[in-house]
């Protein structure tokens, strides 16, 4: 008989988002061969390469800065079916009790409830703040302009490319429900206001930070995934220090622990990590 088909798990939107963590059991790693730790190697190198030709599929993989994990895994993927059966191999391809999983994350793509929509920057912005006058030439040639921006915000936050950068940091946050910090309490126009001037701070890191924010509500312990990605930590360090000092972080944000990486190629991640 035939295997029976495995439905996929494929959202409406957006992808689904693994951040996997892992140390590595050198005691059992030391137990192998020489032609053992080579055909692992060889193993884990293949599997990234099959991931990374998967359709819409991305794995970024980096070294962990510190002794909270020894690897770091981020993979994007449509289907939950395949991003599960990844992590499964990722997990065994250098032999049995050789990775320990230490952290992990699931969440996925999504679009923000706050981004500002058409007919809000026609009557906010072009009316209000500039007087232009709708169905105006000026009109509409400023409401395509941000129609074309939007659509490409979109696409990157549904279905990002994320760059090769070589620092990586991880965390998860959720908005506080606690007496008056509730955020849910609040009405959508206050909730949007205060988005809009969080914001403000992050583009203010264009071109030295790239962000990611993942939804993970019903699907992991807290409501968002960050993933922040920069050429340098301090731009890291500064954007998340400013961002705390904006009420929707100083009163609404609760964190996880923050993971940092340095994305490498895999034999200098292997040579890194000592195996």
């Amino acid at each position: 008989m035939s295997a029976t088909p495995i439905a996929p798990i494929v959202p409406r939107e957006g992808w689904h988002v693994m951040h996997l963590f892992y140390h590595i059991d050198h005691a059992q790693w030391s137990l192998l061969s020489d032609e053992e730790k080579r055909a692992a190697k060889t193993r884990l190198t293949e599997l990234v390469q099959e991931i990374r030709a998967t359709k819409d599929t991305h794995l970024l993989n980096y070294a962990v800065a510190t002794p909270k994990a020894d690897i770091g895994f981020m993979l994007l993927t449509p289907d939950l079916q395949v991003a599960s059966a990844y992590e499964k191999q990722l997990t065994l391809s250098l032999g049995p009790e050789i990775l320990s999983p230490t952290y992990s994350y699931l969440s996925q793509t999504e679009r923000s409830e706050y981004t500002t929509s058409a007919e809000q920057y026609a009557a906010e912005t072009l009316v209000a703040e500039k007087g232009l006058t709708p169905g105006s030439p000026e009109f509409e040639q400023a409401l395509k302009e941000f129609n074309d921006r939007m659509d490409h915000y979109l696409q990157h936050r549904l279905y990002p490319v994320l760059p090769d950068w070589p620092v990586i940091c991880f965390y998860p946050m959720s908005k506080r429900r606690s007496g008056s910090d509730n955020w849910y309490s609040l009405a959508y126009e206050e909730r949007r206001e205060l988005m809009a001037g969080h914001a403000r701070v992050g583009r203010t890191y264009s071109g030295r930070i790239l962000q990611l924010i993942t939804g993970s509500t019903g699907l992991d312990e807290f409501e968002w995934g960050v993933t922040l990605l920069a050429k340098d930590t301090i731009d890291i360090k500064a954007i998340v220090y400013e961002m705390r000092f904006d009420e929707v972080s100083a009163r609404y944000a609760e964190f996880g622990d923050f993971y940092i990486g340095m994305q490498l190629p895999l034999d200098e991640l292997f040579r890194r990590v000592c195996i």
